[in-house]
């Protein structure tokens, strides 16, 4: 069943990301293979983030192709695919306004990212912004929910 705007879906959604926790990020290198790697973004809306380094493949990866594909599987009957598109955000406002938000999101989804990188001026700490252009809330044997980002 197609849906027409996020919000139908947002309930469902953060239920079983929230379940899940942690994903599988796939990126494209610049050969065109893929490469995957467990990742913890946390929702805010459609909008997904990510602190993680940016000196890493994923970086080289992105700076290349910046379409992702993530795959939440904590029950295997009802997985969650999100294809996004993912950018690095240097913009010290948003920084710090995302790196409070995580501190206002119930574990295990947020966390304070203090203990592990300081502040947002360590080396490295890098702000990954994925903006989801299809969410498919897969379900084995029933009707598996999907919306797609209209342009806009």
């Amino acid at each position: 069943m197609e849906v027409t705007t996020f919000s139908d879906m947002q309930a469902e959604f953060l239920v079983r990301v929230n379940q899940a926790v942690y994903c599988n990020m796939a990126t494209v290198d610049r050969h065109n293979r893929p490469r995957s790697r467990v990742m913890h973004p946390v929702w805010e809306g459609s909008t997904g983030w990510v602190i993680s380094w940016p000196e890493t493949p994923k970086f080289r990866h992105l700076a290349h192709n910046p379409q992702v594909s993530l795959a939440y599987l904590a029950d295997p009957y009802k997985p969650v695919y999100v294809d996004a598109t993912a950018e690095w955000l240097t913009d010290r406002a948003e920084q710090m306004r995302v790196w409070d938000y995580y501190k206002t999101v119930p574990p295990p989804m947020g966390f304070d990212p203090e203990p592990h990188y300081g502040s947002i001026d360590h080396h490295h700490f890098g702000l990954l912004r994925l903006i989801p252009w299809r969410i498919e809330l897969y379900t084995l044997n029933g009707e598996s929910v999907i919306w797609r980002q209209t342009s806009g």
